[in-house]
């Protein structure tokens, strides 16, 4: 690549990672957009895009890879980035079938496949809730049997709290186990564990964050998905025993896992006897404005030093960054432009803009004003604003 730009082919199955696109446009890159025909209409950067290409919705995978093979035969694609969860078997896939640098199929199981993240890092001795494959009944009997619920049934491959289903009982679980039919074994079974629930997001460079947020939920996620209510994270405090213990133990994980290179987005919950478990590993950015909270605390945007990183490889290096805090409020809202002009605080840097959402990132030099204002906001848009909806198997695009 020295006598040309690098080529990147970025892969969306939803719309987002504008800032990506666009940094690297500006670093130079050539930049070219795969995603959906439902996609084709949204506002992406075209201005930073060679070229944007489309395929039919539900495309299967064999599909894909004859349609950039193809494309391949006319252009040098250097990089195959996937912007979001869905895509990152698929680019896995991609960079095998090219014999491209970057994650390849195994790798990518690590972070996207809840059964394999859970066994490997159970095998490399991390803690993970009790869980077992939805493979074998009498597997699945014994760990009724030897595990008191409630229990959570997961798909494997769906991304947050997508699918997730809470059992009660080995009656609920058999009958949802039925209504699955061939599609049991894309499943597991694991126990619910109360507590609460961290956050931890990554820019990664050989196996070692180079810079990593440690960030707390109020409402557990699944419970704001399947039972309503706001969504909140905050910046912990910095330096305190939390956030020491879940930087390591996201270092670790992220070296046992095998992520080289890119960006991570690790789940945790801390039992009320203090025990931390992982619950989710994932190689993308955080969802839901978790990126706009990031960079309110740091001055520094994910998605732009991930396109730097992927641009600079070894030779990357982080700029500054500031050491405040951050914090974020979302929900679904019964209007389709929530005015939320009343929310005036100097501290709040960010109003979502998405239909049918209320939501704020803040930013404070004291975790206890950001603190404050989560509070004081949260009841204010549950009065105001708040929505409640049926939980939906995967997200909207």
């Amino acid at each position: 690549m020295a006598d040309r730009p690098m080529t990147l082919l970025v892969l969306a199955s939803y719309f987002k990672g504008e800032r990506f696109i666009e940094q690297a446009h500006r670093r130079g890159a050539r930049v070219y957009l795969f995603t959906h025909e439902k996609l084709l209409e949204k506002p992406w950067p075209r201005n930073a895009l060679v070229d944007v290409f489309a395929q039919p919705d539900g495309s299967p995978l064999q599909h894909t890879l004859h349609t950039v093979a193809y494309l391949a035969r006319s252009r040098v694609f250097d990089r195959v980035v996937a912007l979001d969860d869905y895509d990152v078997e698929t680019a896995a896939s991609l960079r095998e079938h090219l014999r491209l640098p970057g994650m390849g199929d195994t790798t990518a199981r690590y972070f996207r496949d809840k059964l394999a993240m859970r066994t490997k890092a159970r095998d490399c001795g991390i803690a993970v809730p009790p869980f077992v494959r939805v493979l074998n009944y009498d597997e699945l009997r014994d760990f009724m049997a030897s595990v008191p619920p409630p229990w959570m049934l997961k798909p494997r491959s769906e991304a947050s709290a997508a699918g997730i289903v809470k059992v009660q009982t080995p009656e609920q679980l058999w009958h949802a186990l039925d209504g699955l039919g061939d599609r049991q074994s894309s499943f597991l079974l694991e126990k619910y564990l109360p507590g609460d629930v961290y956050h931890v997001d990554s820019l990664v460079q050989d196996r070692q964050p180079l810079f990593a947020e440690v960030h707390r939920c109020g409402t557990p996620p699944f419970d704001v998905a399947h039972g309503g209510g706001i969504y909140t994270s905050r910046t912990v405090e910095r330096g305190s025993p939390e956030d020491l213990g879940l930087l390591a133990l996201n270092a670790s994980i992220l070296e046992q896992l095998g992520l080289v290179e890119g960006v991570s987005h690790i789940e945790f919950i801390r039992s009320p006897a203090g025990e931390l478990y992982m619950l989710e590993t994932s190689a993308r950015v955080g969802g839901a404005h978790t990126v706009d909270m990031v960079e309110a605390a740091t001055g520094l945007n994910l998605w732009e030093q991930w396109a730097n990183l992927e641009i600079d490889g070894p030779l990357y290096q982080l700029p500054p960054r500031r050491a405040e805090y951050g914090g974020l409020l979302m929900t679904l809202a019964r209007e389709e432009r929530p005015d939320l002009s009343a929310y005036s605080d100097p501290e709040v840097v960010l109003r979502a803009g998405e239909p049918f959402h209320a939501g704020l990132v803040l930013r404070s030099t004291s975790q206890a004003r950001v603190e404050s204002l989560l509070d004081d906001y949260s009841r204010r848009l549950a009065r105001d604003h708040q929505a409640v909806l049926p939980a939906m198997d995967r997200p909207a695009h």
